[in-house]
């Protein structure tokens, strides 16, 4: 993912966080000229901690999702976020997602696009958790700390009572709160589940 980004992109930084040592010892060890590492124990809060043993590792990770893009914009002064999976592969600079975005709008989220053959949204959510964009504003962060606390309260790896992990919560963002965009370049979130609409 990053090199794919270094190639298409001139400017950006990563906030790479790292979930054990091992992977913290190998991340710090390539020297990346544009990404910071943090380490897991440097991230954890007193909340998080706190449910860590309810979960699974996958769980716990899926938790963390909305409390990683809040520690960046708080440690790292950010006016804007985006959270982005480590298995993304850009294929051109990602500035032209971003193209998208009202001056009103504070969020954007990511439409799975499933082909009907790889229709999952019942069980697993509309949206996907790969490629969600934050301002560091009122708005933005509503909707982020509303994140965070249904995924404290309730992040497993099943579909229960119209929830999944950290991703079915985005299903009604855009009517839950103002100022939330479904990006809709064909460019973003390209996956094995709807790449069989590119031809």
């Amino acid at each position: 993912m990053y090199k794919s980004l270094a190639k298409h992109c001139k400017e950006f930084h990563l906030y790479i966080f790292a979930f054990d040592e091992v992977s913290y010892s190998v991340l710090k060890g390539l020297e990346l000229e544009n990404a910071t590492i943090i380490s897991l124990h440097s991230f954890e809060n007193d909340e998080l901690l706190s449910i860590k043993s309810t979960r699974t590792i996958a769980e716990y990770c899926w938790t963390c999702t909305p409390a990683t893009v809040a520690y960046c914009l708080d440690n790292y002064k950010l006016p804007s976020c985006t959270y982005l999976d480590a298995d993304l592969l850009f294929f051109a600079d990602p500035a032209v997602l971003y193209e998208e975005l009202e001056e009103s709008k504070s969020v954007i989220i990511t439409d799975h696009r499933y082909t009907p053959n790889y229709d999952q949204s019942a069980t697993s959510g509309k949206y996907c958790v790969q490629f969600v964009y934050f301002k560091n504003d009122k708005q933005g962060r509503i909707v982020l700390n509303w994140w965070n606390d249904a995924c404290i309260d309730w992040c497993y790896n099943r579909f229960e009572d119209n929830k999944f992990g950290d991703q079915k919560y985005l299903d009604d963002w855009c009517e839950r709160f103002e100022g939330v965009h479904e990006l809709q370049h064909l460019g973003g979130g390209v996956a094995p589940w709807n790449v069989q609409q590119y031809t």
